[in-house]
């Protein structure tokens, strides 16, 4: 017969192996919600960016400025992130997966303008640059056994420092800063694909844990966002953890673009 100790070895084993298949079905699910918004962005964008038409509602073509719409749009996903990190806890699991393919339809058109600076090789080339690095930095940060959560606040005082940065640089037009600052930012979010993606395998652990508690969802655009539980069972661990798969595939979304964006300025042929 078993004993105590045997039998609680196997249920030991048995919840384990229910929280590794979980993790997995979970970050699955984040990749393939970024997957779709990354496909909705380029898809905009490419639409705006070789359509002189719709770049038109934008942007003045004859010289290459934005209108008032276009500084809307520009401005509109920050506002959209500010927003969600106000209202993640009104929002249904629905509303903030429609919410947050919303917001890449808006980043696409944001970004249309590349297709107009850039030729189209390039900003391939770079894409499949940026993905396959993506890949390497998030798979460190899900396969690593070291705790690289202390690197959070010097990543994001390097976020504060690299806008501060490019702000100052729109007055000085430094080619020296402007190399420093595009060289600093793929650094940076090299440093937080790993991060957000070892963040987000954590918070998913915490989540099924506690079954029901409350829990700390990831930095979305930088900006730190909770998810409240009550214990009475207003949302249950499927609703949470449905939630986390959304805003964990938004803050991947937003290092990739980012990451993109950095080594596209150094990958980048103009036309």
């Amino acid at each position: 017969m078993a004993n105590n100790n045997t039998v609680r070895r196997a249920g030991s084993v048995a919840v384990g192996a229910e929280i590794d298949a979980g993790l997995r079905a979970h970050m699955s699910k984040v990749y393939g919600l970024m997957a779709v918004a990354m496909a909705v962005t380029g898809a905009v964008a490419y639409a705006f960016g070789t359509s002189e038409a719709l770049f038109s509602i934008l942007f003045n073509v004859n010289t290459g400025s934005m209108n008032a719409l276009g500084w809307i749009v520009m401005f509109a996903p920050l506002g959209m992130v500010l927003f969600m990190g106000a209202a993640v806890n009104r929002l249904s699991h629905a509303g903030a997966q429609l919410f947050f393919y919303a917001f890449a339809a808006l980043m696409g058109m944001s970004m249309s303008w590349i297709f107009m600076v850039y030729t189209d090789v390039s900003i391939a080339k770079t894409f499949f640059v940026t993905a396959i690095s993506f890949a390497s930095l998030s798979l460190y940060g899900y396969t690593t056994k070291k705790d690289i959560s202390a690197w959070g606040s010097f990543l994001i005082m390097g976020v504060i420092g690299l806008i501060v940065a490019m702000i100052v640089n729109i007055f000085l037009q430094s080619a020296a800063l402007d190399f420093a600052v595009s060289a600093l930012g793929v650094l940076i979010f090299a440093g937080l694909t790993a991060y957000d993606t070892q963040k987000i395998k954590t918070m998913y652990l915490q989540a099924r844990g506690q079954g029901g508690g409350g829990i700390s969802a990831s930095s979305m655009g930088r900006r730190r966002m909770n998810v409240n539980v009550n214990n009475s069972g207003d949302m249950d661990t499927e609703e949470v953890t449905g939630k986390l798969a959304i805003f964990g595939a938004l803050t991947l979304y937003l290092d990739f673009i980012n990451l993109f964006m950095f080594l596209l300025r150094f990958m980048g042929s103009r036309e």
